[in-house]
């Protein structure tokens, strides 16, 4: 019904003022999504190369990275609270009011670790601090890819669902390439800079990016989805309850769609630099480099990859990400093997540049279309921050541990990894029920 009535509502629209609406929503979803990955690089960075010494211990450095890779961990925790409860109450009191409540909370956390006094200062209290807020952060954080989804795909037309649900996709990557520049910028004089100090800058900008994402989400009226199923519809006091009752499987392809990304995600953007800096001497100039050309060529990519969603089926694309992602374990792992800085670009370049967009693009759509209006917000948020928790929370230091622990450092166990979660999210994939949900394949 909430498709029908959706439809009828744009197309009382006119073409000016549908248009206008979607910029808006566009700006929102996508500003969020970029605060959130900006972050997500930052720390990742700053956890492999600098957190070690600045947070924790220096006398024992593999121990140290591990530390700060754990603290990495621990912030993803939180995800899934903070997921469960924000999407519960985006099905409560509307998709709008989350955006701006999680963006508040992921922003403020990140201008906040940028001031946190470091380990000689400080000493226990400061890697304890860093903990909170990671984990207060990890609240908003937890909620943030869930409302971006579901406003995105809610307020597009039914052709349109894949091309607009790749907005927040849009937004890591722009996220990414604003976060790897900046480092990069800030390491050409060395990694003396950032040790010195430097760090904080990223994280004590990212103010300017609060500021600006609440004048704009404020500004995004509520889905036309919601907003008509509220007055026409009853809603359940238990969003989730009514999720297990009616659509579990869709709350477990959610699950395991998110795990077997987030695997492969995490290790192309977080783990890879971890293992760079830590096992081949790669200086950090150069890894933010590599994420820089990636997420350049992101931005061109992920717009075409949500095309194809709308043509295709997100379905269809999610799989072909998947497999891809497979069949490219061995090469990527074996490209940062060599420590050369050409293959490293390489190897980053197709695997954040194309294929980690070629499984996140159909996401908004695909992940969305699992539930009816009155219970996605909770389905996506909590479904997927859960997966999110236990894979990319856990998998980068999973992996980082095999290395460290196996004859020579070998990385064949880190290969396996991303096979297994590649093969997790195809089969997930294929169990898609959105057909249940909604008239559109998308």
């Amino acid at each position: 019904m909430s498709t029908i009535i959706n439809t009828a509502q744009q197309v009382a629209e006119s073409p000016s003022e549908q248009k206008a609406r979607l910029r808006k929503v566009a700006a929102a979803t996508i500003v969020g999504s970029m605060l959130e990955w900006y972050d997500f690089y930052l720390y990742a960075t700053m956890a492999s190369i600098v957190f070690a010494k600045i947070f924790f211990d220096p006398g024992n450095p593999q121990n140290a990275t591990l530390l700060a890779f754990s603290t990495f961990a621990i912030g993803f925790i939180a995800r899934p609270f903070g997921g469960i409860l924000f999407g519960h109450l985006g099905d409560k009191f509307g998709r709008k009011r989350m955006l701006v409540v999680t963006f508040c909370l992921m922003g403020i956390c990140t201008t906040l670790i940028g001031l946190i006094p470091d380990y000689a200062t400080w000493g226990i209290w400061a890697p304890v601090l860093l903990v909170v807020i990671r984990i207060i952060q990890g609240l908003g954080a937890g909620a943030e890819l869930a409302a971006a989804a579901v406003t995105s795909y809610e307020h597009a037309s039914e052709d349109k669902r894949g091309s607009q649900g790749a907005w927040p996709a849009l937004g890591l990557n722009l996220g990414l390439l604003l976060s790897s520049l900046t480092v990069y910028l800030l390491t050409l004089p060395g990694d003396e800079f950032l040790l010195a100090g430097g760090w904080r800058i990223p994280f004590i900008f990212s103010i300017v990016l609060v500021g600006v994402g609440l004048w704009v989400r404020n500004s995004i009226p509520e889905t036309p989805d919601y907003q008509e199923v509220r007055e026409h519809e009853p809603l359940p006091k238990l969003p989730l309850l009514e999720i297990f009752r009616n659509d579990l499987k869709g709350l477990l392809v959610v699950f395991f769609v998110a795990i077997g990304y987030n695997a492969l995600s995490y290790i192309f953007k977080a783990f890879s630099l971890a293992y760079l800096t830590q096992y081949k001497g790669v200086s950090a100039n150069i890894t933010s480099l590599s994420v820089t050309i990636a997420s350049s060529i992101a931005i061109f990519a992920v717009p075409l990859f949500g095309h194809l969603c709308d043509k295709w089926s997100s379905k269809s694309v999610l799989i072909a990400g998947g497999l891809l992602s497979a069949i490219f374990a061995y090469p990527f792992m074996s490209l940062l093997d060599t420590g050369v800085n050409s293959w490293i670009y390489i190897a980053l370049g197709v695997g954040t540049g194309l294929l980690a967009p070629l499984m996140f693009a159909p996401q908004g759509s695909f992940l969305s279309r699992q539930f009816p209006t009155v219970t996605r917000s909770s389905g996506v948020g909590s479904g997927r921050e859960v997966g999110t928790a236990l894979s990319a929370g856990l998998i980068p230091l999973w992996a980082l541990s095999l290395v460290s622990t196996s004859p020579g450092h070998s990385t064949e166990g880190v290969v396996i990894i991303m096979v297994v979660a590649a093969l997790i999210l195809i089969v997930a994939a294929c169990c898609d029920q959105g057909g249940k949900h909604s008239l559109s394949r998308n």
